[in-house]
């Protein structure tokens, strides 16, 4: 780590870090409860609307896979701030998108920079955290949970006083356009690469691999619920669009909390104990909700599901940067991509299967990747 890195604020970095993490998530979030309406508007089906939505990973892992190399060469506090605001710029297209060709194009310019963004704010974390000395990523994603709180309250609320998603989305772009410069101005500057060998995405590393794969299905599960939480409860349980909401609602909760504790658990636990404990809680909880099909149930399953996936980004991202050779940046974006396809075709994924079967058969694919990680939790290590 270079004299500047060393010398900076971290306290500092670590607020700022944290904010961005958090307003990311919100304006994803803000979009989740409208999908009803856009699928209603566009006069879509569930399997048209998978393909939509497909748009968004085509642009995030096209994005991811120059980002890396971006951030070992430019350090990841001036691509978090130029992310950020394309990230600002492109939102308001998705309410303008005039039918699903437009939104699938919509989509994967937002989806583009949103995975950018993504690989650049995680790439600061390890830096932060690696000042720190000891676990503190959890607690970025922590707030990204609780971003993601408050932005499906807001969407929620526009959607009950009939506020369209064209002037949301206008509203979000303005003052994310203000809030850029402040809000990476007290990040760390120096953590770019000093070895060029190392520019690339360490995909021949098998390690990489195995925690992209884990890392594909913990955020294919987070995806799929941002996305179809509202629809399910909607068109197979039966819940007033008032309360559409709280399914996501739910789960955003626990798996804030989830991180909230996680990098205690981590200390004392490890990473592959927890990771798998967790994954298997999850997986079976959300089975169990949907072969009941019942409201209180379902919450409750969304409740537990979001606790059981909510350690595994993180650690994934810490233990990446640990394992490889590679820049931590590159070694972020290897999984990152992994990660952010799984997060981005988890929803038409979900989709395409519930319009050959039922929305509520797709969904049980979530419990089957839960296993699946659970299974390979133990190749996990603790940050270095």
């Amino acid at each position: 780590m270079s004299d500047a890195l060393l010398t900076a604020r971290p306290k500092v970095a670590r607020v700022s870090t944290a904010l961005v993490f958090a307003v990311h998530a919100a304006v994803f979030a803000a979009w989740t409860p409208h999908i009803p309406d856009v699928k209603d508007r566009l006069g879509l089906n569930d399997g048209t609307l998978g393909l939509a939505l497909l748009g968004a990973p085509v642009g995030s892992v096209i994005a991811m896979l120059a980002a890396g190399g971006a951030i070992a060469r430019w350090g990841s506090k001036r691509v978090v701030l130029l992310t950020f605001l394309a990230y600002a710029l492109v939102s308001p297209a998705l309410g303008f998108a005039p039918s699903p060709v437009w939104l699938f194009v919509a989509l994967a310019f937002w989806g583009g920079f949103q995975g950018a963004l993504d690989v650049a704010m995680n790439s600061q974390g390890i830096a932060v955290e690696s000042a720190y000395g000891r676990p503190i990523l959890s607690s970025f994603h922590a707030w990204w949970s609780a971003g993601a709180f408050v932005g499906v309250g807001i969407g929620g609320l526009a959607v009950g006083f009939g506020v369209d998603l064209r002037a949301q989305m206008i509203t979000c772009t303005v003052l994310l356009l203000l809030a850029a410069w402040p809000l990476t101005r007290g990040m760390f500057g120096d953590d770019r690469a000093v070895d060029e060998h190392k520019l690339g995405l360490p995909w021949r590393d098998r390690r990489v691999l195995v925690l992209g794969a884990i890392m594909f299905g913990g955020l294919l599960c987070e995806g799929a619920i941002g996305d179809w939480a509202a629809v399910y409860l909607r068109d197979t349980v039966g819940v007033p669009v008032g309360r559409i909401g709280l399914g996501y609602a739910v789960f955003a909760v626990m798996m804030f909390l989830g991180r909230v504790g996680g990098d205690g658990w981590v200390a004392r636990f490890g990473p592959a104990r927890v990771v798998g404990v967790l994954a298997a809680l999850g997986g079976t909880s959300f089975a169990i909700a949907l072969v009941a099909g019942q409201f209180w149930l379902a919450l409750l399953g969304f409740a537990l599901f979001g606790l059981g996936i909510a350690c595994i980004v993180p650690v994934v991202f810490s233990s990446a940067a640990a394992q490889s050779d590679a820049h931590a940046g590159q070694a972020i974006a290897g999984v990152a991509t992994a990660g952010w396809a799984g997060f981005l075709l988890g929803p038409p994924l979900i989709g395409l299967l519930s319009h050959a079967t039922s929305l509520t058969l797709a969904l049980g694919v979530l419990p089957l990747c839960c296993l699946g990680i659970a299974l390979a939790a133990r190749s996990l290590r603790p940050a270095a």
